[in-house]
């Protein structure tokens, strides 16, 4: 019996596809496990850090794979967002103004790596509140109290170009701005009452005045008409007057009356 050569003997066949096939769920649950993949919801942008290195291409939203150890990703929020400040301020004639701003704004998505990395996610903070503050105190330190009152819509667009301005550079795009409210001293408060109590009792005495006045005119106006028609009826009746001694006279035969007198009669002058 012929013993069997090593050479001779069949080895066996290696089925790639097999082991692909069974180890690539492997790895892909070993890289979901190590956090190979991330993912970025709706309204948010994902930014890929390699070993801290900000990557300039932007991730939108759904699956994104990063390295494991090597590669990490950060999301941004680019929706719109609201922020509300108390801001403390003095305007051009020193009154104290305590405004209270809304802000919205969000944040554009192709400046969010560049304003990660050098903000950060905290730019809320750092970058928006700074800016309101800056911002509403140069802007109302150009008006007086009262102005700040009687001109706020223009207040309010300048304040939100200036803020608007502030943010821009850093990638961030303002989309409405309100003024909620101002609050003055209480001493200012009184003063203003004051000027509005004195100016609605001006407007009534010119008021009451100009009433005065037409009124004035009318009794002249009546006792002109009043006399205009005494005169014309004196004038009417004087006419009619001496209409009537014409009409007398026209109808007088030139005889003085025969008699005079009541029961006894004169005898006739004539006689």
């Amino acid at each position: 019996m012929k013993g069997t050569s090593p050479d001779n003997m069949e080895q066996p066949k290696v089925n790639v596809g097999k082991i692909i096939f069974h180890f690539v769920p492997l790895i892909i649950i070993l890289l979901m496990i190590s956090g190979g993949f991330r993912t970025v919801g709706a309204g948010e942008r994902g930014i890929r850090l390699t070993f801290g290195a900000v990557d300039e291409n932007v991730l939108v939203e759904g699956l994104h794979i990063k390295v494991p150890l090597a590669q990490k990703i950060v999301k941004m929020d680019v929706k719109i967002q609201k922020n509300e400040v108390s801001v403390a301020a003095a305007s051009k004639d020193l009154q104290v103004v305590n405004s209270t701003i809304a802000l919205n704004y969000h944040v554009d998505p192709v400046s969010a790596p560049r304003l990660y990395q050098e903000v950060g996610v905290e730019y809320d903070a750092r970058i928006i509140a700074p800016a309101i503050q800056e911002s509403v105190k140069a802007i109302e330190s150009q008006f007086t109290a009262e102005e700040l009152i009687t001109r706020r819509e223009e207040v309010k667009i300048a304040i939100k170009a200036n803020i608007a301005a502030r943010l821009l550079v850093r990638g961030i795009i303002v989309d409405e701005f309100n003024i909620i409210n101002f609050q003055f001293s209480n001493a200012f408060d009184e003063a203003i009452e004051a000027k509005v109590t004195a100016e609605q009792l001006k407007l009534k005495a010119d008021r009451d005045l100009e009433r005065i006045k037409i009124e004035k005119e009318q009794m002249i106006a009546a006792a002109q008409g009043k006399a205009e028609a005494i005169r014309i009826e004196a004038a009417a009746l004087s006419a009619n007057a001496k209409v009537i001694e014409l009409r007398y006279i026209e109808k007088w035969d030139g005889k003085m009356p025969q008699f005079w007198g009541g029961a006894t009669p004169f005898v006739g002058i004539n006689k």
